[in-house]
């Protein structure tokens, strides 16, 4: 390697670390800050099957990166919470697809209106000039969650 690609390297390897260490305590912030009453893992489900539903417990686990045994205790408190409805599976007369309530849909949405207003209170805090450094930055940001081939 050169020396400018060794810069070049070291340069991507500060940001990413400072980028990584600033998302991941502004996530921990909003989660604390937004001291929402279903834990975190169970909120993930409830948003993935917001968004891929109806799912299988086998899929919503995969999709979830945990055990199926992890997911059943999940759906079985979301459920007892009234947050989702287990349907027959039209395709197998064993399984079931999960979907979300309207209890559900409700909560999910009111635990993002509510991490919105804690991040808005946060941009609140900043200048012009670094709210409008953020909006440019957006689409790099965005850009980050494609996932790679």
């Amino acid at each position: 390697m050169t020396s400018t690609e060794d810069v070049h390297t070291d340069e991507q390897t500060e940001l990413a670390a400072r980028l990584r260490l600033v998302v991941g305590r502004l996530h921990r912030r909003i989660r604390i800050d937004g001291r929402e009453s279903i834990p975190p893992l169970q909120l993930s489900a409830l948003a993935t099957v917001e968004q891929h539903g109806p799912l299988r417990l086998s899929e919503l686990a995969r999709r979830e990166a945990v055990t199926a045994p992890t997911m059943s205790r999940v759906l079985t408190a979301l459920d007892e919470q009234g947050l989702v409805i287990r349907t027959p599976d039209p395709n197998d007369a064993r399984g079931v697809r999960i979907v979300l309530s309207e209890e559900g849909a409700a909560r999910l949405a009111e635990v993002r209106s509510h991490r919105t207003a804690l991040v808005a209170r946060r941009l609140a805090r900043l200048d012009d000039a670094q709210r409008a450094t953020l909006v440019a930055a957006l689409p790099a940001l965005e850009a980050l969650l494609v996932e790679d081939d």
